[in-house]
Formats: C-alpha cells, sequence, structure tokens
C-alpha cells in the first residue's frame, strides 16, 4: 500500500476545491461549494464539495468521496493511477512500494505505450512508399501534410502480421497487442491484426496519450470504419476525436460533428473547437465531457436522414446537461468536410453563424413532414410543434415562437400557448411521480449497485449503516461496540468490508479516514460511504449502537431459525421419498 504519510502530503498540496474547480464551474454555498454535478446530468446544481474535509459529495447520483475519488471517477483511472495523476501536478514521485497493487496500472501504462509505437509504425507507413494509396486518399480529402502529423494519421499495411510483427521487435507479446485491441486472435490460436489496408486515425485522451485507433477501408471491405473495443486504456463512451485540441480552442463552445474526417476539416479550416463521436452515437458521458469545456454545442451532423434522427437524439442529451444547443443547417453539401472543400471555410463561418437554436430547428424539422395546406396535417404539425414548445422552460421563449406559429398558420397564439401549459403540466407531474417511485426505492434498497443485498436485508442494512456512521463520528466507542457486536455479525457483505476497514482503523488509534478507504474501495464503492456519512442519526450514542445491534442480533437468530425450518423440511421430505420407496 502507498504510505499514509505521502497520500496526506499529496492532498496537503492538492486541495479539493482547487482540483475540483478546473472541471466543474462551483460557487460558494454556506460552507460548501456548489456546483452541476460532472457525473450525471442535472440542471439545478446538487454537487458539493467540502474544502473543511476536503471531500465531495452529489445528493443527485450519491457519488462522493474525497479528491483521489473524484480524480478516479472524472478520469476513469485506477486508484493508483489517480495517485500518480495528482502526484505529478503536486510535483511528487509515488513510491514504488505495492507491487500487486501496481498490475492494472501497469497494463494500462503498457498498453499506452504500445498504442504509441503503433501510431509511430502506421504514420510512418503512410510517408513511405507503401502508404501512397492512403496518403492519396488524404491528399484528395484535402488535408495538409501539416495537419496530417499534427493528427498523427496514418496508414495500416495490407497484410496479416505487419503490426504484429512490428510491435513484437520492440518487445510487446501478441497477447499484449490483443488486450490492446491491436491484434485479433485467429481458430488456430495465431494472432493477426486487427487494422490492415485502412488509413488510421490515433484517438488522442486529454493528456495527449494514444488510447485507441480508427481505421477506414480503403476498397470495398466491410466495415467501412472500424474502431477499436474498448481495452483497460479506452472506453469509447467516454471518449471524443480531437478534445485534446478543442479544450484549448479558447472559447466556450464546441463543434459537435460526426466523423474524424469531419472533425479534422473544420480544425484544418480554423475551426479548432471542433470535435467528433468515435462511430458510435452521442453518450451521456460524452456530453458531461463537453460540458467540462463549453456552455453552448453546434451540431453539425450530416444533413443526411440518419444525421437529422441523430440531430434530434443529440439535442436531448445535450439540453438535459443544461448547455445551450445550436443546429447546423449544411445545404449544398452532405457533411461539414465536403461542404468546406466544396464552398470553403468563409461559407461554413456565414452557416455557424447564423445557425439556428434547437428549438427552432426542431420546428422546422418537424414542419417538413407535412403539407400545411391540409387541414388534418396543419392540426398534426400544430400537435408535434405544441409538444416541442412544452419543453421550452422560459415563458418568454414559448410566448416568441408561440406568436411565430400563430402568425405563420394563422391560429390563437393563446390557445397554442395554452396546449403547451398543458403539457407541461402533465409532463411535471409524470416527473414527480418517477421521483417520488425513485425515492422510494432507493429506501428500499432497490436500485443499490454497491450493496445489492440491501434490498432482501432492509432492516439490518439500516442498521448496519447506522453503526457505521458511529464509529466513523465516535472511534472512542470501538471496545464498548466490540461487545455488543462484531463484523461477522453483519448480514450484508459490504457494510461488513466498511464496518472492518473502519474499525481497524479505530483500533490502530488514529482518527477515521475516508481517504485511507481509497485503496480498498472502488470509486462507486466510495461515493457510497460518503453517502452513509452524510446520514443524520436518530441518535449519535452508545443507546443507539445497543439498538442497532439488537436488530442485528435479531436478524441472526431469525436467519438460523429458518435455515433449522429449511433443514427440518429437506429432512422430512427425503424421509416420504425413502418411505415411498420402500411400499
Amino acid at each position: 500500500m502507498i504510505s499514509e504519510a505521502f497520500l496526506q502530503e499529496m492532498k496537503d498540496r492538492c486541495d479539493i476545491e482547487s482540483v475540483v474547480s478546473r472541471y466543474v464551474n462551483l460557487r460558494k454555498s454556506g460552507k460548501s461549494m456548489v456546483g452541476l454535478c460532472p457525473f450525471h446530468s442535472e440542471k439545478t446544481p446538487s454537487f458539493h464539495v467540502y474544502p473543511d474535509d476536503q471531500h465531495f459529495y452529489c445528493f443527485g447520483c450519491e457519488t462522493g468521496g474525497d479528491v483521489i475519488t473524484f480524480i478516479r471517477k472524472i478520469e476513469n483511472l485506477e486508484y493508483r493511477e489517480a495517485v500518480e495523476f495528482l502526484a505529478a501536478q503536486a510535483g511528487l514521485t509515488v513510491p514504488d512500494d505495492a507491487p500487486g497493487a501496481q498490475a492494472a496500472s501497469r497494463e494500462r501504462a503498457r498498453i499506452l505505450e504500445m498504442n504509441r509505437a503503433a501510431a509511430r509504425f502506421f504514420h510512418e507507413c503512410l510517408i513511405s512508399p507503401q502508404g501512397k494509396e492512403g496518403l492519396a486518399y488524404f491528399e484528395q480529402r484535402g488535408l495538409s501534410m501539416h495537419t496530417i502529423r499534427s493528427f498523427g494519421l496514418g496508414y495500416a499495411p495490407d497484410g496479416w502480421n505487419h503490426l504484429l510483427g512490428y510491435l513484437q521487435q520492440q518487445g510487446f507479446r501478441p497477447e499484449e497487442l490483443a488486450a490492446g485491441a491491436l491484434a485479433l486472435r485467429g481458430r488456430n490460436g495465431g494472432y493477426y491484426d486487427a487494422f490492415r489496408h485502412r488509413v488510421m486515425f490515433p484517438i488522442i485522451d486529454l493528456r495527449g496519450n494514444v488510447v485507441a485507433f480508427g481505421g477506414r477501408v480503403l476498397d470495398d471491405s466491410k466495415p467501412k470504419y472500424l474502431n477499436s473495443n474498448d481495452t483497460p486504456a479506452f472506453h469509447k463512451s467516454k471518449c471524443l476525436f480531437a478534445l485534446n485540441f478543442a479544450k484549448n480552442s479558447g472559447g466556450r463552445s464546441l463543434i459537435l460533428c460526426e466523423g474524424y474526417m469531419d472533425a479534422i476539416a473544420l480544425h484544418q479550416a480554423g475551426f479548432r473547437n471542433a470535435v467528433a463521436t468515435l462511430g458510435t452515437a452521442l453518450t451521456p458521458e460524452q456530453v458531461r465531457l463537453m460540458a467540462r469545456y463549453a456552455k453552448e454545442v453546434v451540431i453539425s451532423y450530416d444533413a443526411d436522414k440518419a444525421g437529422q434522427n441523430a440531430s434530434q437524439r443529440a439535442i436531448g442529451l445535450l439540453t438535459q446537461a443544461g448547455l445551450a444547443v445550436r443546429v447546423l443547417r449544411i445545404e449544398g453539401g452532405k457533411d461539414p468536410d465536403e461542404f468546406i472543400r466544396t464552398h470553403g471555410a468563409d461559407r461554413f463561418r456565414m452557416l455557424l453563424e447564423h445557425s439556428g437554436n434547437h428549438i427552432e430547428y426542431r420546428l422546422a424539422s418537424a414542419l417538413q413532414k407535412y403539407n400545411v395546406d391540409i387541414t388534418e396535417q396543419k392540426a398534426a404539425y400544430l400537435k408535434e410543434a405544441v409538444e416541442i414548445l412544452a419543453t421550452v422552460e422560459s415563458m418568454v421563449e414559448r410566448d416568441v415562437y408561440a406568436g411565430k406559429l400563430a402568425e405563420t398558420l394563422g391560429v390563437s397564439k393563446e390557445n397554442v400557448l395554452a396546449d403547451a401549459a398543458a403539457l407541461r403540466a402533465k409532463r411535471q407531474g409524470r416527473e414527480k411521480k418517477a421521483r417520488v417511485r425513485e425515492e422510494i426505492a432507493a429506501a428500499h434498497g432497490m436500485k443499490d449497485r454497491v450493496n445489492p443485498e440491501k434490498r432482501a436485508n432492509l432492516l439490518a442494512a439500516r442498521a448496519e449503516e447506522n453503526l457505521i456512521v458511529l464509529l466513523y463520528r465516535n472511534p472512542d466507542f470501538l471496545k464498548r461496540m466490540d461487545n455488543l457486536i462484531r463484523p461477522e455479525d453483519f448480514v450484508t457483505a459490504f457494510n461488513r468490508r466498511v464496518y472492518t476497514a473502519l474499525r481497524e482503523q479505530a483500533i490502530a488509534g488514529g482518527e477515521p479516514d475516508l481517504s485511507a478507504l481509497g485503496a480498498q474501495f472502488s470509486a462507486d464503492e466510495m461515493g457510497k460511504i460518503t453517502g452513509l456519512l452524510h446520514k443524520t442519526l436518530v441518535s449519535d450514542t452508545l443507546q443507539e449502537a445497543h439498538d442497532c445491534a439488537a436488530v442485528l442480533l435479531k436478524e441472526q437468530v431469525n436467519r438460523r431459525a429458518a435455515e433449522q425450518q429449511d433443514a427440518q423440511a429437506a429432512y422430512d421430505a427425503i424421509r416420504v421419498k425413502k418411505l415411498e420407496e420402500q411400499r
């Protein structure tokens, strides 16, 4: 384990408010700092940072912990990797004293080293004679050599083991290539290159690491685009192509594209705030990633039907995260890359400046489906338009859009607003019921993924949680609590682990330290523990410990009685069966 002295020195240098502020806009609220949670979508801030005791907690998604837990969650790192990340910022070197704990960190580091070597290999292949077809493709798409070098673009040769052979010469084993999604295992047990005869796009994370690759075919092979599978170093739902460049673009706006080439073409044309998804639909994790660097997102998807559908879905995710959203309507070109090559950067800039907000886009898209000269279709369009207006939070904005609709279609503005208000009331009623159901489910442990045993052992689990809080707040209770209850008396495994860890801290004589638990528990488990420690007890006394211990001991008696009944029933069934066989 990493020594407590080192962890304390590191945390002294990495004040949690300062660290979190790099990712979340915080404002003072009483003794805490509050902001929008970076771990789930919300419009009302429920994410709190407590500078006094150096921890954070979100009352919305129940995520919490210390500065190490925060970095683990937001940077998607293992415990030791998060410590190394913070230590580097603090100018410290992590002691090399935990070989067992370093296994996951070493595997990830090995994959990153291998990816870096693979990126060099692909780029060298591209600019060599064997890469002339790949280079010609990029040149036909209008990319300069400067852009090709900046993005580290490459070419995977047409063969089965070019990369495999190269990386083996660099000291990497075939099994490592497979773990890093650079090689596949054949039916005969051998390995072969995952990417063949493709132009290659390195995917680089926010710290400059090559975490994965995307490849496009140069012939009629399928699939047209091939992306790395998830690995210990890469989760495609949590990454965005070119965000490593866009985060330094200087503004608070991002242009969201569908493909690598769109993002690269925009960067080359001077739009350095362009990013792209990684061959999948936009995810909530990617939205939260964008929200760390932008207040506004301009959707610049393809102009085809699939692009329009993807835009509609993206609007929902982005607005739910509290981001301002505009949508670029590209005429005269299927996608941003093609439009810029055909019409130039200045025309694209004009499109960007005149792009409408997402409400205007949704209303215009809905209108395309109807012929409003026909009464029935006019009514159908109005119904859909009112549903869109009902999602607008601002009364003033609803009034403006209702006025435009009424004027265009020759209907009453008051009726449009009344219908929108009625829909909003219905939706808010449904949302309130859903929240109540969620609260009931949470109270009964029905959605507790960290402690799944809680649902079947609700009374015992609640008593265990109270004992955990009591011991954390009153370590001097330990001897008397040991006379009442032992860890093995706990019913749920997760609570038993937490209580045992806190008990060991109390035995050692130190103050309870939430941070010291980080190496033993996952980031999600640390969030659960932090939530428990925010719990309000009926009584913060030894009598409460007596009462909770009594609940657990009664549960033990009940379980043993049930086990005896089950055993007796099984014995009786066997006797009956034997008697029947003897007849």
